[in-house]
C-alpha cells in the first residue's frame, strides 16, 4: 500500500511539474484564399485566408482560449497574421510580426517570450522552429495540410505532442 501511495504522489507531482512548464504552440497558417490556383506559386503572393481558413483560425483561438497565451508571433504575410489574430485578440494581445526570412529572429522571440506562446509559420518553417525548440523527431508538413497543432514544453529536454484540429 505504501508503494502505491508513493507512486500516486510521484505521478501527481510529475503532472503538476509538467503543467507548470510554459509551452510553445506551433501551427502552419490556415488555408489560403488562392490554394490550389496557379497564383499560389507566384513569388511574393500574399493572399488572404479563405473562408475555410478564417474558420480554422477562429477554431484555433477557441481551442487556445484557456491556454494563457502571452505572445503570438507570426511572419509578415497576411495568411500567418490572419491565423494568429483571433487567438491574440482573445488573449488581449497584439501580434508580433517577424520577417519570414529571419528564422533566427522568430525562434529567438519564441524562446525568450515568457509564458505560453503561439507561433504561426509556414509548411517549410514550422519544422525548423520545432527543431530549434529541441524537437528531435523529424516533422514534415504537406502542402495541403493545415490542421497540425504542435505543442512543445520549454523543458530540458522538451516534450513534444502533435495534434490535429478542425475548423
Amino acid at each position: 500500500m505504501r508503494h502505491l501511495v508513493a507512486a500516486v504522489l510521484m505521478v501527481v507531482s510529475w503532472a503538476a511539474a509538467v503543467a507548470a512548464q510554459p509551452v510553445v504552440f506551433v501551427v502552419r497558417h490556415a488555408e489560403r484564399a488562392d490554394a490550389g490556383m496557379a497564383a499560389a506559386k507566384v513569388a511574393g503572393a500574399d493572399p488572404d485566408l479563405s473562408g475555410a481558413g478564417l474558420a480554422r483560425a477562429n477554431a484555433l483561438a477557441a481551442m487556445l482560449k484557456d491556454a494563457r497565451i502571452t505572445a503570438v508571433i507570426t511572419t509578415e504575410y497576411k495568411r500567418t497574421r490572419q491565423t494568429g489574430e483571433p487567438a491574440a485578440k482573445a488573449a488581449g494581445l497584439s501580434v508580433t510580426v517577424v520577417d519570414s526570412k529571419d528564422s533566427a529572429g522568430l525562434i529567438a522571440k519564441a524562446k525568450s517570450a515568457p509564458g505560453n506562446v503561439l507561433v504561426v509559420g509556414h509548411s517549410n518553417t514550422v519544422p525548423e522552429v520545432l527543431k530549434a525548440l529541441g524537437v528531435t523527431e523529424p516533422v514534415t508538413i504537406s502542402e495541403d495540410e493545415y490542421d497540425g497543432l504542435f505543442i512543445v514544453t520549454r523543458a530540458s529536454p522538451p516534450s513534444f505532442v502533435r495534434l490535429r484540429y478542425s475548423r
